[in-house]
């Protein structure tokens, strides 16, 4: 892992200080969704960035990291210092904290 990213380990371990982005699409909730603090589809993160705080530490994540990653790029390149994207997204989190819960 790099600097700014994170297990999903870790996430579940520290979900009450962490401020959890979803940056998949809403069809995609409807399969499966983490207990999350706010749902920004990738692409409308730039129009709504205002919504993501810069005083917390804040986790991006997505299907399986690779959106997120570009989301945690773009957010870095904007000053958020304190982001990570969470490695392995969704699928992670259901092969190693969840496996009740679906895969898509």
């Amino acid at each position: 892992m790099t600097e700014a990213e994170i297990s999903v380990s870790e996430v579940q371990s520290r979900r009450a200080e962490l401020f959890l982005v979803d940056v998949r699409e809403l069809d995609e909730l409807q399969i499966c969704k983490l207990d999350y603090d706010l749902h920004i589809p990738m692409g409308e993160v730039p129009t709504r960035i205002d919504e993501i705080p810069r005083d917390r530490e804040v986790v991006i994540y997505c299907r399986s990291g690779g959106r997120s990653a570009q989301v945690v790029g773009y957010l870095q390149a904007q000053g958020f210092s304190n982001v990570d994207n969470m490695v392995g997204g969704t699928l992670a989190w259901s092969k190693e904290v969840d496996p009740a819960m679906p895969t898509y």
